[in-house]
């Protein structure tokens, strides 16, 4: 493979959208940590499981989204590889298998801390990472991409990593996993409200096409909020000022809100995309930071 076909595949896995797969890794073990029962190497798998999953469903969108008519000259986002014609059908097709049996195949490590229910998130997690936009009833044309998001991305994702290390789930690893979940599900709001001009004429009826631009701005405010909240609250609980930590965002997520409304060319609401994925990234860390403080 030379160099700009490894850059195409690299595009094609769509990095803005990572930090999802990273994030509540980054959570989960540093509860595990917090209570002495980190293992670098479950962590590892659930790190590679999580990545795998994230990259197989970016692969699974692009074919489908492309035999579907979803993704077209009009489509103002990023280049998708095979509708531009830089990847066979075909081909991405394929690799979207080979990806998500290789996560399969990691995430069978984890029955050794887990045990075998594992395997039930783990085909879950693929099987929804394909039916986000195929199958008979795709999820993310009928509007459930955003709960998905949440659900696999928030608290399964960081329940399952602190789970693997830890052998029981509390209760703060719960709440501690519904902001990550929404602003995760922030990333496919800013996605979706760039192209629901094209979704809607695909017939890709995601929560920005059901119910409008407006309401897709409140979404993303409140799902903001939440995460602001969620540190307080546990401040609220023990008093211990390092809980505030991922309050450090708070500009940033304010400057997010007004982009949001505000910026209206392509290039500004990809950018947005790119941001919203890195405010992820540095709220997870912070968050990690103030458990293990």
């Amino acid at each position: 493979m030379n160099f700009e076909a490894l850059q195409i595949w690299i595009s094609a896995a769509r990095p803005r959208t990572l930090p999802a797969a990273v994030a509540p890794v980054i959570v989960g073990t540093a509860f595990a940590a917090r209570d002495g029962t980190l293992d670098g190497r479950a962590a590892s798998l659930c790190l590679g499981f999580a990545l795998l999953v994230q990259i197989g469903t970016n692969f699974a969108n692009d074919y489908y989204d492309f035999i579907r008519g979803a993704d077209t000259a009009a489509r103002v986002g990023p280049r998708r590889a095979v509708a531009a014609g830089l990847i066979a059908p075909a081909t991405m097709h394929r690799a979207m298998w080979i990806v998500f049996a290789a996560a399969f195949a990691g995430g069978l490590g984890l029955i050794a801390w887990g045990g075998p229910w594992l395997l039930a998130i783990g085909v879950g997690s693929i099987i929804c990472g394909i039916a986000y936009t195929g199958g008979p009833w795709p999820l993310g044309y009928n509007g459930l991409g955003d709960i998905f998001v949440f659900l696999f991305f928030g608290i399964v994702a960081v329940g399952a990593t602190y789970f693997v290390q830890a052998g029981t789930v509390m209760p703060d690893i719960i709440i501690a996993a519904v902001p990550i979940g929404v602003l995760a599900a922030n990333i496919l709001v800013v996605n979706n409200y760039r192209d629901a001009e094209t979704d809607a004429l695909a017939g890709k009826r995601t929560l920005v096409v059901r119910f409008g631009r407006r309401a897709a701005r409140v979404q993303h405010a409140a799902s903001l909020a939440i995460a602001l909240v969620i540190p307080v609250f546990f401040f609220a609980l023990d008093r211990v000022a390092w809980r505030l930590l991922p309050l450090a965002v708070a500009p940033v997520a304010w400057s997010h809100v007004r982009r949001l409304r505000e910026d209206e060319s392509p290039a500004q609401r990809i950018e947005l995309l790119g941001d919203t994925g890195k405010l992820l990234a540095i709220y997870a860390l912070l968050s990690a930071a103030s458990v293990i403080l």
